[in-house]
């Protein structure tokens, strides 16, 4: 391989790697929308990660990528329609409930202590 072959595969190879990532940690994330109890997450968390496993000998750069379109189309295909989120985050319940005060007002923590002159 040529200098510039070699940096074009690395590049390939490095783009591959982080869709895996992603892809693989949406998934386990979502998974736990789909698992009421802990003990079934367990046992979901390790069969997708068996499922990952079984494809990391693949170094043909065109199969990978296949790979991957598969993985993110199932994914799309079975996401959780309603996923948790956390209250306080945003689309939460709870986010922004005490929102910040309009400007020009402000609030004077003196505890109900006042000022002797």
């Amino acid at each position: 391989m040529s200098g510039a072959s070699t940096a074009a595969y690395l590049a390939r190879r490095a783009a591959q790697k982080e869709r895996v990532r992603i892809l693989y940690r949406r998934a386990l994330k979502d998974t736990l929308n789909w698992a009421v109890h802990r003990h079934l997450f367990y046992q979901d968390a390790s069969d997708l990660r068996e499922k990952f496993e079984a494809n990391k000998h693949v170094e043909d750069l065109d199969t990978i990528d296949k790979m991957i379109d598969a993985g993110e189309a199932t994914y799309n295909k079975w996401r959780h329609p309603d996923p948790y989120i956390v209250p306080w985050a945003p689309g939460g319940s709870k986010f922004t409930r005490n929102p910040v005060p309009p400007s020009g007002i402000e609030i004077v923590y003196d505890y109900g202590r006042e000022e002797n002159d």
